[in-house]
């Protein structure tokens, strides 16, 4: 008996496959990557900052829409990316020129190339949605895994690219071949419903799934779209004083406060206060965004002492950058650094009220810190102490 052929790539003589189809298909992917990864930098140099890159503290939202457009943008991707490789799967089936020659090391670099830009990109995504739901079933660190992603995907982006140029170059515009319509190759074991499926039917339905996909998402960081965000793992407006919570006292290890709590600033003029004195101090208002890494973010209106005006008291030089101490048994984020220009701004609290009413336990009582353009992750709870570093 005679085994059948092989499949090769003139096996699938769908016109879907073509590399018009491709180019539009990668357009449309390449800009979520491009803004992903532009949006995924700002968000990782946003905690963790070199030297010589100065974080401002306005528009005071920015870290909330870039952070929005991250998250969006992977989410995004993923119905783009799995129709690309839809499009283009049949080349896994060209057989590599032989004798080797040029031509072939092109092809084996190209077929390289996209092993590691879909495996990273497919991994990326997945870890990516999971740290949305804050499940992180892996050993590995996911932060710096991520980022680490981030440059694989490019590195590897860029050689595809480079590899496919001239192909991208003949398709990137629509030529007069691409208005004819392709007639179908009878296919009998298709149904109708796929082979009837056109060009422009194809970018309809992609573009359709990437805009559901994302209204379905949205919600989470745009508050007009939360009652149809059924892919957000949270509402922005639900939880305690209507703002969604990432880590509980009960989780953080943090009991009810005392009547002997203190609030301590270690300085050239050590100061301490009790919740009663820190309430007699000047209080100020800041509008602000909670916007954290997972891409929720929900506005809130909040009151208390600027930060400014306690390093005058404790007499800090003008400049100085502060360790900002919580109440939370460990964890990664127990401390932060509030570098000067945070400090400085007149927007950055000691927050000790929360849209009218006291901060509720699991939002921070009895204080905690509130500043412009950070992630949320940085905006301490449950502060009893600033120390200045210098």
């Amino acid at each position: 008996m005679k085994l059948p052929e092989p499949p090769s790539e003139q096996s699938f003589p769908s016109p879907l496959h073509h590399p018009r189809v491709a180019t539009v298909l990668g357009r449309w992917l390449g800009v979520a990557i491009a803004i992903c990864f532009l949006t995924g930098l700002l968000s990782h140099f946003a905690q963790v900052t070199p030297g010589w890159l100065t974080i401002p503290t306005r528009p005071a939202s920015l870290y909330r829409v870039t952070q929005g457009l991250h998250v969006l943008s992977g989410i995004v991707s993923v119905p783009l990316l799995l129709a690309k490789l839809w499009t283009v799967y049949p080349k896994l089936f060209a057989k590599l020129p032989w004798p080797p020659s040029k031509q072939a090391l092109a092809t084996a670099l190209e077929r390289a190339s996209i092993l590691v830009l879909v495996s990273a990109l497919a991994l990326e995504l997945f870890i990516g949605f999971l740290n949305t739901l804050q499940w992180y079933p892996w050993p590995f660190p996911f932060k710096e895994t991520h980022y680490a992603l981030a440059w694989i995907i490019i590195g590897a982006l860029l050689v595809h690219l480079a590899v496919k140029l001239p192909l991208i170059s003949t398709h990137w515009r629509r030529t007069s071949a691409d208005r004819t319509p392709i007639p179908q190759h009878p296919v009998d074991s298709l149904p109708p419903a796929i082979t009837g499926l056109s060009r422009r039917g194809l970018f309809r339905t992609v573009a359709g799934a990437g805009t559901l996909v994302g209204i379905a998402s949205i919600g989470q960081s745009v508050p007009a779209f939360g009652p149809v965000a059924v892919l957000a793992p949270r509402k922005p407006n639900i939880g305690p004083q209507g703002l969604p919570v990432n880590r509980t006292a009960k989780d953080a290890g943090v009991a009810a406060v005392n009547a002997d709590w203190r609030f301590t600033v270690t300085g050239p003029s050590p100061l301490s206060y009790s919740l009663d004195q820190l309430r007699a101090l000047p209080q100020n208002r800041s509008d602000l965004p909670i916007a954290c890494v997972e891409g929720w973010s929900q506005g809130a209106r909040w009151e208390g002492i600027r930060i400014r005006d306690l390093l005058r008291l404790c007499g800090a030089p003008e400049g100085s950058p502060l360790r900002v101490v919580s109440m939370e048994k460990g964890g990664f984020y127990a401390t932060s650094e509030l570098p000067p220009q945070f400090a400085e701004d007149p927007l950055t609290l000691l927050a000790l009220r929360l849209n009218g009413s006291d901060l509720d336990l699991d939002h921070g009582f009895p204080a905690r810190l509130i500043a412009p353009n950070r992630p949320g992750v940085f905006q301490t709870k449950w502060v009893h102490r600033l120390e200045v570093l210098r």
